[in-house]
């Protein structure tokens, strides 16, 4: 794709405030000379906003106020204007009910941070799950030149000489505490080796997996996504991406140039790659809708499919983020990529050449972390977008992260209604449930939950774990964490608490997943399915204000990214009027 740069120098939007000699230009300037900046700095050099989600509450943020230090740095050498701006930080460790219900919300609130401030380019500090997404999401909606720069992953975890992936062993631990093969005490000493670094999540998790989808977008520097938080190479990376956006500023280089079409192919079929995280499914359709660019749950099938999980890193393998920066990171999978005619090589990043100038000499340094084709985890990764009865607008289930001899099965459904119906009956001992079973969960998507939490990777019954099962088929509106694993599916469109066939599934109806073919279905006539379905009600408690109420009321399906219907289409960065 080629791209022309817009002519140097020219005004840019930060000027409305500070450019002149007004009334209004002296009002902006002279409040902000305040912090001891020298006047020539408002000459008309580029403003760059560090859009910093620092939070003390957001731990796997903690060290972005250290990092950001060297975005300014790079922004100060390349001659730009920093101004660090503190923005929500929706973190998936405390947010309750979800921090997914409040990704809308961030994107919302940074969007108009950005557009009511006098801001020509945006580095955006992001590393939990929901900040990258709802970050890019305010960015798109405005179209002002913007760069990610992710905090990176933690080092490697260790418990008793076995590597501890945050989540995926948090799953794994507590599932063998129930099954009696793990003591309550030995769990809370693994506990402290979970967690031994700064930054995100150390498996492909969300986080991990939307750092990668930055990065396969074209929207950070090459080699961004896998850098330790605590390794200097993540300091450098900040310092580059600060003064990269400078020049992508007076280039004019915008969102809009480089997510397109293409580059949400180039996402999607890197996420099959590496074994992403479900969560990018819904995050990728949000922010497509942001930019414009159709892109749909086929596109995901369509483009996933065929693609071989070659990134050997838990929950889908055996090893963590450390590895795959060691072996050569994401630059190695898009390489392969590639090679396998499943890249468009002349889409543009942020570094203003093409993802193929970026990566096609790289080196695989290690080839158990970062696996050749024909050692694949599976031949065919990606994300298994399903359909039927029991999903009209659509399911998806992660192959790679599935047991395969679940992948084709038929079984009796155990219905829970609600999260509190599987909490307060999952241990009962008196429970009908078997390995046979299929688990399903309902009224736990965008407006159930409400906001869809990670609770579709339903915990097994004591009962069947202690026979040695550790995987059964389990079904949800809901998600579930980007570190589980399982034969799980999730986000079946539409959801129970909008009317959806999932509502009106029964104790004892029989379920049939064929993953190959794509189905789920539901054991029931067309007749049957009808006269239950008119017979639903929705669910009397509703938020009567509040964002509970705007989001409940304005929310859509997760087939199509659960933004805010509202929000989609951008929006642009049209100056407004002054404010005095």
């Amino acid at each position: 794709m080629t791209f022309t740069p817009a002519p140097w120098p020219r005004k840019l939007r930060s000027q409305h405030w500070y450019g002149g000699n007004s009334r209004d230009t002296i009002y902006h300037r002279g409040w902000l000379k305040n912090q001891g900046y020298p006047h020539d700095l408002f000459d008309g050099r580029p403003v760059i906003g560090i859009l910093n989600t620092w939070s003390d509450l957001t731990p796997c943020n903690g060290h972005l106020r250290e990092l950001s230090e060297k975005v300014k740095a790079g922004i100060w050498e390349a001659g730009g204007f920093p101004v660090e701006v503190p923005v929500f930080s929706a973190s998936e460790n405390t947010f309750r009910p979800t921090a997914m219900m409040f990704r809308n919300l961030a994107a919302l609130a940074i969007e108009e941070t950005i557009r009511g401030q006098p801001i020509d380019g945006a580095v955006l500090m992001v590393g939990c799950d929901k900040t990258t997404p709802s970050l890019l999401m305010a960015a798109a909606s405005c179209d002002i030149p913007s760069i990610v720069v992710t905090g990176g992953p933690m080092l490697n975890g260790y418990f008793r000489g076995e590597r501890v992936g945050s989540g995926t062993h948090l799953w794994k631990f507590s599932e063998a505490v129930k099954a009696g093969e793990m003591t309550q005490e030995e769990f809370l000493e693994a506990e402290q080796s979970m967690s031994r670094s700064t930054g995100t999540c150390n498996t492909m998790g969300t986080a991990s997996t939307m750092a990668s989808m930055a990065e396969a977008l074209g929207m950070a520097l090459s080699g961004n996504a896998a850098i330790p938080a605590v390794d200097s190479r993540r300091r450098v990376m900040a310092q580059i991406s600060g003064r990269r956006i400078v020049q992508m500023v007076k280039d004019d280089l915008k969102p809009s140039d480089i997510m397109t079409k293409n580059a949400f192919e180039n996402a999607i079929r890197t996420n099959g790659a590496i074994g992403g995280s479900t969560n990018a499914v819904v995050h990728l359709l949000a922010l497509a809708g942001r930019v414009g660019v159709d892109v749909t749950l086929d596109d995901w099938d369509r483009c996933g499919r065929d693609v071989a999980t070659i990134v050997n890193l838990m929950p889908s393998g055996e090893y963590l983020m450390e590895e795959f920066f060691y072996a050569g990171g994401l630059p190695v999978v898009l390489k392969h990529l590639g090679q396998a005619g499943l890249l468009h090589k002349d889409a543009l990043t942020v570094s203003g050449q093409t993802i193929w100038d970026e990566v096609g000499d790289v080196v695989n340094w290690n080839e158990d972390v970062i696996l050749p084709a024909d050692r694949a985890l599976t031949q065919q990764g990606g994300i298994a977008v399903l359909r039927g009865n029991l999903a009209p607008k659509g399911a998806v289930l992660k192959p790679s992260a599935a047991s395969p001899h679940l992948l084709t099965h038929r079984g009796r459904a155990v219905v829970f209604e609600d999260i509190d119906d599987y909490k307060a009956r999952i241990n009962d001992e008196a429970l009908d449930i078997d390995e046979t079973c299929v688990m399903v969960m309902k009224n736990c998507g965008p407006k159930g939950y409400p906001g869809m939490a990670e609770v579709g990777n339903m915990g097994l019954p004591p009962k069947v774990l202690r026979k040695g099962i550790t995987d059964m088929v389990r079904i949800s509106d809901a998600r579930m964490s980007g570190t589980a694993y399982g034969t799980v599916v999730l986000h079946t469109s539409p959801e129970a608490a909008a009317g959806g066939p999932l509502a009106v599934v029964r104790d004892g109806d029989m379920i049939e997943l064929d993953v190959p073919n794509r189905r789920l279905h539901l054991d029931v006539s067309d007749a049957e399915l009808a006269a239950r379905l008119a017979g639903w009600r929705p669910l009397p408690d509703q938020p009567a204000s509040g964002y509970a109420w705007l989001h409940q009321a304005h929310v859509m399906g997760a087939d199509t990214g659960a933004d805010l219907d509202f929000l989609t289409g951008c929006r642009g960065n049209e100056v407004g009027k002054d404010s005095h």
